[in-house]
């Protein structure tokens, strides 16, 4: 099954009410729940994570920071907040990053992005082989699996997926720009394991209503 990871954020940030969102479907079924390393203190991201833990999510934290230093800064606070994945991460680090994880003997399951990802919110350019080529160096390496930004791909997205999932055999998570049940449909189609929405809950772009609606409606799509 593909699963929905619902993300506590917009425009690459966390939202400032992410707490009071958070409080508001925590009980709608949603099992897999995240936030970005930005946007947010970090001691409101400590409580919002223990809310999340005493509800028993799994946890998310992507990174879309550039700079190498805070790589390493997101597995520091990854590790403290005590989240289960860490995602995203700039793919020219994500080897140094997986060695500082396991220096560290952390638990933290790591899906870095994979090409070149450029701006905020974060956009993929790049070959689709060369993307496809750097998920290869990454699987080998023994990574758990992938971010890929696919529908903020500059090229085409359709023939990026393809090979994507007929290349790799690590999880997949797809990320950014998930807004409408199409996309949704083709990610199931090809078992793509699990996808990330924010913005597209927060704009409510799925259903009428409130954003438990639009929780429970791509849920129930999914099923």
């Amino acid at each position: 099954m593909t699963e929905f990871i619902f993300m506590l954020t917009h425009h690459d940030d966390t939202i400032p009410d992410a707490i009071e969102v958070f409080d508001k479907i925590k009980d709608t079924g949603i099992k897999f729940v995240g936030f970005k390393n930005t946007g947010l203190p970090k001691d409101k991201m400590k409580i919002l994570v223990e809310k999340m833990k005493e509800t028993k999510k799994t946890i998310f934290m992507e990174v879309v920071t550039y700079e190498e230093k805070e790589q390493y800064e997101a597995v520091d606070l990854a590790t403290e907040l005590g989240v289960d994945y860490l995602i995203g991460c700039m793919p020219q680090y994500a080897l140094k990053v997986k060695k500082y994880i396991e220096k560290k003997k952390s638990k933290i399951k790591f899906f870095p992005y994979i090409g070149t990802v450029v701006g905020h919110p974060c956009i993929l350019k790049g070959e689709v082989n060369q993307i496809v080529q750097n998920g290869k160096e990454f699987e080998k390496a023994g990574i758990e699996g992938i971010n890929l930004l696919l529908y903020r791909y500059t090229g085409d997205t359709n023939l990026l997926l393809n090979k994507i999932v007929s290349s790799l055999n690590i999880p997949i998570i797809v990320a950014g720009s998930v807004d409408n049940f199409e996309k949704i449909k083709q990610i199931k189609e090809k078992n793509v394991w699990a996808f990330t929405i924010g913005g597209g809950i927060l704009e409510r772009k799925f259903v009428k209503g409130d954003i438990r609606d639009q929780i429970l409606a791509v849920l129930n799509f999914i099923k």
